[in-house]
């Protein structure tokens, strides 16, 4: 105070005397100031309600706010990637087929111009070309480049011709004439286009094997399911069929599967930094052969920014349950969600 009066002058001490009068909390004398049990137990409270009103400020402007909103999608037509690396330890490559399908009538068959298949050996190592190559030496079945072959030859369907199917060019063309015909496919070593195209090479080459199926999916932005199935799958009436003949598997010494399969990763849409997908790591152990094994997604959420959009699933396993495959005509049915 010295200070100001010294700088300013006396006149200082009535500008002071003036602002003391808006000073809105006056303090009376030491003397006469009085605490009771009424004024701590006030001010106890209070500082307890300013401290959880300064939490729960805190919480709130720490808090991400979610707001539902409804909206039309005007990008129905966007395609959504569908990101996999699954392990099958006990199934060969050779059996294996990816289908997709959608509410929308839309089906995708054996999809394979997005998905790799890599072969297993018995120890889940991956078999190299390398491996494939050695593998084939000392072999006494001589296979021919179909590259070399007639584009307009007209092969032998062998007694399964039909209309719309006359000519047998390659040995897929020949079990799929059997199969309309409803004829069991067994001896593919008497026929030519099994023999020239290696099918029971391959077939027995695979015995004992894995697959590891890595790639993505791209399908509609609608209600739908994608499956893994031994066997070939085809439309028959409108319905989608699963179909394994059971000589298919007797190169491999039984005509039983196993599903057991690990999911190395699942996610859908682009990465997005920090999202956790719930299936990665996975493993589905079927304790029974010829089941099927489900992983239903509850539902998807779509986060849209400017520069990215990916989605995300919340899914369950439904692993306790294993349900037999009906067998029935000499054929093996199966679907797998």
């Amino acid at each position: 105070m010295a200070f100001w009066q010294s700088f300013f002058g006396p006149r200082v001490n009535d500008v002071i005397r003036r602002l003391r009068q808006f000073d809105a909390y006056p303090k009376p004398l030491e003397d006469f100031r009085v605490k009771t049990f009424g004024g701590a137990a006030v001010t106890i409270i209070s500082g307890c309600i300013m401290f959880i009103l300064f939490l729960s400020e805190l919480h709130y402007y720490m808090t991400k706010e979610v707001r539902p909103e409804l909206f039309v999608d005007t990008t129905r037509g966007d395609k959504l990637n569908i990101n996999l690396d699954v392990t099958f330890p006990h199934m060969p490559c050779a059996f294996l087929t990816l289908d997709a399908m959608d509410v929308s009538g839309e089906q995708q068959i054996d999809v394979a111009h997005t998905l790799y298949k890599k072969r297993l050996d018995r120890h889940g190592h991956g078999i190299t070309q390398e491996d494939e190559k050695h593998a084939e030496l000392g072999k006494s079945e001589e296979l021919i480049d179909v590259k070399k072959l007639s584009p307009d030859r007209c092969e032998s369907c062998y007694g399964a011709k039909t209309e719309d199917l006359e000519c047998c060019n390659s040995c897929e063309d020949v079990r799929e004439a059997y199969r309309r015909k409803g004829w069991a496919f067994k001896t593919p070593e008497l026929i030519e286009q099994c023999k020239r195209e290696g099918f029971t090479q391959r077939v027995h080459e695979q015995k004992g094997e894995g697959c590891q199926v890595y790639g993505f999916l791209e399908v509609n932005k609608v209600a739908g399911n994608f499956h893994f199935a031994p066997g070939k799958s085809f439309q028959q009436a409108h319905v989608h069929v699963h179909a394994l003949e059971l000589q298919d598997f007797n190169p491999f010494g039984s005509e039983k599967f196993n599903l057991t399969h690990y999911i190395n990763h699942l996610s859908f849409g682009q990465e997005y930094p920090g999202i956790k997908n719930p299936l990665d790591g996975t493993k589905a152990v079927a304790h029974e052969e010829n089941v099927k094994v489900p992983h239903i997604p509850l539902f998807l959420y779509t986060l849209n920014t400017s520069s990215l959009k990916t989605s995300h699933g919340l899914l369950t396993s439904l692993l306790p349950r294993w349900k037999k495959i009906l067998v029935s005509l000499g054929l093996l049915r199966h679907s797998c969600y």
